[in-house]
């Protein structure tokens, strides 16, 4: 006599549809169950379900056994089935997210940038996630002093959230892109290092500033820093400044003259002239000063000015001393009518 059937337990609930609910559906049918519907469908559309369903499956259990083997601390197990997930299906921007994250863990920046932006540009809420990664990597980076690596981890968070700065790390991507030449680049970070100090500023990263702007030829912003830094430190230390800033006045004064500004030329000038740096250049300061003088109508002033060339030429034999002499008698001296002088004072 055969055991009576088992009664249906009153706890008993149908599945949750979910989104895994098509594979687990999948993979729950049984080989009788299809001999049913393979009698009545077409063997092409049972091979599209069939096919549907364990490339769905495939997919899942892929992320599956990524997520087992990210748990176990297993990289290169998680990204090699993150990676084949990825590849099997159409974009999934979770999936990409996964690769992502992985080359993040594992310390691979390019990479995980790369991935990151595939996922983002399918779903933007990816962005966040992308620069917490980034700046995990850069701050990993300075940690172990490798400049190149935090500059390229913050570039990479920057791409997904612009003008995103660390205060902490604003002064090694500043002397790191210095050193490479790429002064417009680093210039941002000297900004951000100096507005933090406040009244601590260290004289060494104003000077750093002052030339990264003298590079970019920003003699105006140069100065302004120079000069500060000049009065924090001692007058012994003050040869390489000193030269920076006649160098930077006198390019600046003579941008100015361009522009018909002598009044402020003039004063940039009388800078370099007083601080007798740099030397080899005096005498175009002198110049410089003779022609602004000129302009502004102070003929006697300027031709002090051309006399002073001849005595602090360098050459001994440069043509700006006969140009100096010239203009000294041109404006001495009237000449005669339509002749090579000119108007004298």
């Amino acid at each position: 006599m055969g055991l009576p059937p088992p009664e249906p337990r009153s706890d008993a609930t149908a599945p949750d549809p979910g989104p895994n609910f098509a594979v687990h559906s999948c993979m729950m049918m049984r080989p009788d169950s299809l001999a049913v519907p393979a009698r009545r469908a077409a063997p092409l559309a049972l091979l599209v379900l069939l096919t549907a369903c364990f490339s769905n499956a495939g997919e899942e259990t892929s992320v599956l056994r990524g997520d087992e083997a990210a748990a176990r601390g297993d990289l290169e197990a998680a990204l090699a089935e993150y990676r084949l997930a990825a590849d099997q299906g159409d974009d999934d921007a979770p999936k990409l997210a996964r690769v992502a994250h992985t080359y993040a863990q594992m310390g691979r920046i390019d990479e995980a940038g790369n991935f990151y932006h595939q996922a983002v540009d399918l779903e933007p809420g990816f962005a966040d996630q992308a620069v917490s990664d980034m700046v995990l990597l850069a701050r990993a980076a300075q940690g172990r002093d490798d400049f190149f690596g935090l500059a390229s981890a913050m570039e990479t968070a920057m791409s997904f959230r612009p003008g995103i700065t660390i205060q902490a790390m604003a002064l090694p991507l500043a002397r790191h892109y210095f050193r490479a030449g790429e002064y417009a680049t680093a210039l941002p970070y000297y900004q951000e290092t100096i507005s933090g100090m406040e009244a601590d500023t260290v004289p060494e990263v104003l000077f750093e500033a002052a030339s990264a702007y003298d590079e970019v030829g920003d003699c105006r912003r140069a100065l302004l820093h120079y000069e500060q830094h000049r009065r924090m430190i001692r007058r012994w230390q003050r040869g390489e400044v000193d030269w920076k800033i006649g160098s930077c006045s006198l390019r600046l004064a003579q941008e100015l003259r361009l522009g018909n500004e002598d009044e402020e030329a003039l004063l940039h000038i009388e800078r370099t002239i007083a601080l007798g740096e740099p030397r080899s250049l005096q005498a175009v300061a002198y110049f410089e000063m003779g022609e602004s003088l000129s302009d502004l109508g102070r003929c006697e002033d300027a031709m002090d000015a051309f006399l002073q060339v001849r005595r602090v030429d360098q050459t001994g034999a440069s043509p700006l001393v006969d140009r100096a002499q010239w203009r000294y008698d041109e404006l001495r001296f009237v000449g005669p009518s339509g002749g090579a002088l000119g108007v004298s004072c």
